[in-house]
């Protein structure tokens, strides 16, 4: 099979289309088809150092979307021919950036009747995140207020629907081109981080903060008494940033997404019901992965970009 794969650890000329073997899968597992893969800033982080995988060659992907190949000794729930989607195990399931890939069984749900492997692919992982943080994490209420910032990015995004699914109310920080798209995903207020103070607004119950460094910081000020700020930021979460957040009533508290059949069960339910959707920027073929990492390294995505395999 073809894939993308790396040797070394630096800027997309590090990633090579290389022939490997095809995986068989192992008990409780499937083997998908790859027909898209997205692609999130994770995946191009990972190209340029070990980060949590922490192995070479290295093929990145965890967003897949596809059809079932094979079915390993014990699984039910999937069978040849049944189109599929989710999360690969974060971090070590990583392989999506390839025409096969194992996955655990579990790890993926049918994908719905009506959505293309483009968007279905685009959702997995961005969404998971947001259904992580704000439903098993935060519990979001219906009332409640949320800031999310980056909200037009892959997780940003996706949030910003998942948050008024729940009811709350959803401000957001984007530069001002991309308001009009958020409002239509259903943010209530919208906040230009390049000109307008984010610590201005009237206190928030939870803040979904994907940045990290001094954005995490600022963000305590936001928050209501026994608020709380739920980081996706691992890398530059500042590390004394709960004892600054307990000493005045509040949590704060990094997350790393996990893959879970029932959060994307949830997921796929809001998808096939209208509710959910993913922005595609960009999409790719395999063989032009390095492009598709050069415009994540902008830092300038909205949405998502997606890998398709013929």
């Amino acid at each position: 099979m073809k894939a993308i794969s790396q040797h070394t650890y630096g800027g997309s000329e590090v990633l090579q289309e290389v022939e490997l073997d095809r995986p068989s899968p192992g008990p409780s597992e499937v083997l998908v088809r790859v027909r898209a893969a997205g692609m999130n800033p994770t995946d191009w982080k990972h190209k340029q150092f070990a980060g949590l995988v922490g192995r070479l060659p290295l093929v990145l992907g965890w967003d897949v979307s596809g059809v079932v190949e094979a079915v390993g000794l014990g699984v039910t729930i999937h069978r040849p021919g049944d189109e599929v989607f989710g999360m690969l195990p974060y971090p070590h399931g990583v392989g999506a950036f390839a025409e096969f890939v194992v996955a655990p069984a579990r790890a993926l749900v049918r994908k719905p009747e009506g959505v293309d492997h483009v968007q279905a692919g685009a959702i997995p992982l961005a969404a998971l995140t947001a259904w992580q943080v704000l439903v098993d994490a935060a519990d979001l209420r219906p009332g409640q207020r949320v800031l999310i910032h980056a909200a037009a990015g892959g997780v940003g995004h996706l949030a910003v629907q998942i948050a008024k699914e729940r009811g709350a109310y959803v401000i957001g920080t984007a530069s001002a081109p991309k308001h009009a798209l958020l409002r239509e995903l259903g943010a209530d207020q919208l906040i230009d981080y390049r000109t307008e103070d984010f610590t201005a607004i009237d206190p928030v119950d939870v803040v979904l903060d994907t940045l990290g460094g001094e954005t995490a910081v600022r963000s305590l000020d936001t928050l209501k008494p026994g608020g709380q700020l739920i980081s996706i930021a691992i890398g530059s979460f500042p590390q004394d940033l709960p004892a600054q957040a307990a000493a005045r009533g509040l949590r704060a508290y990094p997350l790393l997404v996990e893959a879970d059949q029932a959060g994307m069960r949830a997921i796929a339910d809001l998808v096939t019901a209208g509710r959910l959707r993913a922005v595609v920027e960009a999409t790719f073929p395999l063989a032009q992965a390095a492009k598709g990492h050069d415009l994540g390294d902008t830092g300038r995505v909205t949405g998502k970009v997606v890998l398709t395999v013929p």
